[in-house]
């Protein structure tokens, strides 16, 4: 691909392409045990918060167009530890996605084979990661065939689903009505939490900031392609959502494992039921094609990060061997799908899911902060859109609302296996990085010493003034 190839119609294709997966299918009946109907709000939310933050990776790419994402921004704005710490976070959070892909492909075979024992099940996971393992482990190119087939195969049930769902609702006007109110029977009150588990759905948007020097005109390009990307995101999931809340009574979806699947099996029946079976098996198959490929790309994605962390000496070396056949980095591919199968295996889904949205909300805020430092020092650099001065700040509070709004557990769960990252880092990092930490914390414990000083003086003066005297003497 030549340099400046790239153009608007791309870029926001990408955004789209790298969203829509089989996210959709595991998250759509999340927030209808929370919020009941309500839980569309939580996906316009979610969406915003999308924009917000992937502006920030826009403007960090503006900066800094390095390969790597957060991992990279994080090391130019803020140095080696804190860039090592970015990465083990998007690490962990796709590696945590990796588990919860087998839990929803055996959820949606259940269609095809219900009533499975849970050995049967754990077998059907094993030989999933097994096989995916397999096409990554032999070489890219095989992968990449795979990945392309997948990836042609997971939206036409998902748009088949929605133009039919739409036509559907549109002859029934009085199901859809009777489906939606009350609005919120529930209250507000779990909005938060239906918040992380939707959020997840629009993960991967991230990607739509690629270096800016395969771009043209990457300060207009890349922003407004996120915008529509997302924008044509929101619009698909609400649409999608909006058919199931519909077609279902929300009590239902609330305990429905193949939320789509039983949508579709519910039309069927209403209009032609001698081809309920068929919808059903139908999206099922969607189900599953559309779970194999996000799987097999977080798979070959994954492995590629911790494989870019050992060879930058963040990680044991181990992890940066190549097969001497296959060139391919063998060693964290089977690192990583061994513990997540076992993560696969003895985890929930909406537990696991909770994890990666802290981890990304980390990642996230990080890189929030590094597009408010790199655009101070290249102020030439800026975002061409509105309130551009304001967007690192509110993805910023975007990425801290994320965070505060996983509940305990998955909160001190998530913050444990970040902390792990730490004694990795000291252990692994080559020494001269570790100087440089050392230095960085005596930089910053003065800066925290010296800001203790100005406030304690301020504050002296503001209570002279209010007492007549000086409190410290």
């Amino acid at each position: 691909m030549s340099q400046k190839a790239l153009g608007l119609f791309d870029i926001t294709s990408l955004v789209v392409g790298s969203i829509i997966g089989a996210d959709i299918y595991v998250a759509a009946s999340f927030g209808s045990g929370l919020l009941g109907p309500a839980a569309l709000a939580a996906w316009v939310v979610a969406g915003f918060l999308a924009v917000l933050i992937a502006l920030a990776f826009a403007q960090c790419a503006m900066v800094a167009p390095r390969v790597g994402g957060s991992y990279a921004y994080a090391r130019e704005a803020f140095g080696n530890f804190p860039g090592f710490l970015v990465g083990w976070s998007l690490w962990l959070a796709e590696w945590t996605s990796l588990a919860v892909f087998p839990i929803a492909f055996t959820r949606y075979l259940g269609v095809f084979f219900p009533h499975l024992s849970f050995w049967e099940t754990t077998s059907l996971k094993v030989l999933f990661v097994l096989f995916l393992t397999v096409v990554n482990y032999v070489g890219t190119r095989a992968a990449g065939k795979v990945n392309d087939f997948l990836t042609l195969a997971k939206l036409g049930p998902l748009l088949l689903f929605s133009l039919l769902g739409i036509a559907y609702l549109a002859w029934n006007p009085l199901l859809a009505a009777k489906n939606f109110i009350p609005f919120a029977p529930l209250g507000w009150k779990g909005f938060g939490p239906a918040l992380v588990a939707i959020f997840w759905a629009y993960a991967g948007f991230e990607l739509a900031a690629i270096p800016a020097g395969e771009v043209k005109d990457p300060r207009r390009t890349i922003p407004v392609a996120i915008i529509r990307g997302i924008g044509v995101v929101i619009i698909f999931y609400l649409v999608t959502n909006f058919v199931i809340l519909g077609t279902l009574p929300w009590k239902i979806l609330a305990r429905a494992s193949a939320p789509l699947t039983d949508a579709f099996r519910a039309m069927a029946l209403d209009v032609a039921p001698a081809l309920s079976g068929a919808a059903a098996i139908i999206m099922a198959l969607g189900a599953v094609i559309s779970i194999s490929g996000s799987d097999e790309s977080g798979t070959f994605g994954t492995s590629r990060l911790a494989y870019a962390m050992a060879v930058d000496g963040h990680l044991p070396k181990i992890f940066g061997r190549l097969h001497p056949r296959y060139g391919t980095p063998y060693v964290s591919l089977l690192f990583q799908n061994t513990t997540a199968l076992f993560a696969a295996i003895y985890g929930n889904i909406g537990g696991l899911i909770k994890v990666a949205v802290f981890c990304l909300g980390l990642a996230y805020l990080v890189t929030a902060l590094a597009a408010l430092r790199l655009r101070r020092r290249h102020p030439d650099a800026r975002l061409r859109v509105p309130f551009t001065r304001w967007i690192p700040y509110l993805a910023a509070a975007a990425s801290l609302f994320l965070i505060t709004q996983v509940s305990r557990k998955e909160l001190l769960l998530g913050a444990g296996l970040v902390l792990l990252g730490v004694p990795l880092y000291l252990f692994f990092s080559p020494r001269e990085k570790i100087g440089e930490l050392h230095k960085q914390l005596l930089s910053e414990s003065f800066r925290l010493e010296r800001l203790s000083r100005y406030s304690e003086r301020f504050l002296a003066h503001a209570l002279k003034h209010l007492w007549g005297r000086d409190p410290l003497k």
